[in-house]
């Protein structure tokens, strides 16, 4: 039998509309807070249990893969 636990981070993004800005724009401005915050990725990487014998072995993976494209 496993137990799960989910924790829930709360993290306000607050995007005011400027006056005369389309919803195209504010949409994309939001979207660029969001990324640039980190949410999605860090939702992403809470999605699965990894154990940390793994997720050290992927910080090592994708450590080698950078060293290889900055070349």
């Amino acid at each position: 039998m496993y137990v799960t636990r989910m924790c829930w981070c709360v993290m306000s993004l607050k995007v005011i509309i400027r006056e005369g800005e389309t919803q195209d724009s504010l949409l994309r401005r939001f979207q660029r807070i969001v990324q640039m915050d980190g949410v999605l990725r860090e939702a992403k990487a809470h999605n699965y249990f990894l154990s940390k014998r793994d997720a050290a072995r992927l910080k090592i993976k994708r450590s080698a893969r950078r060293r290889r494209i900055g070349k």
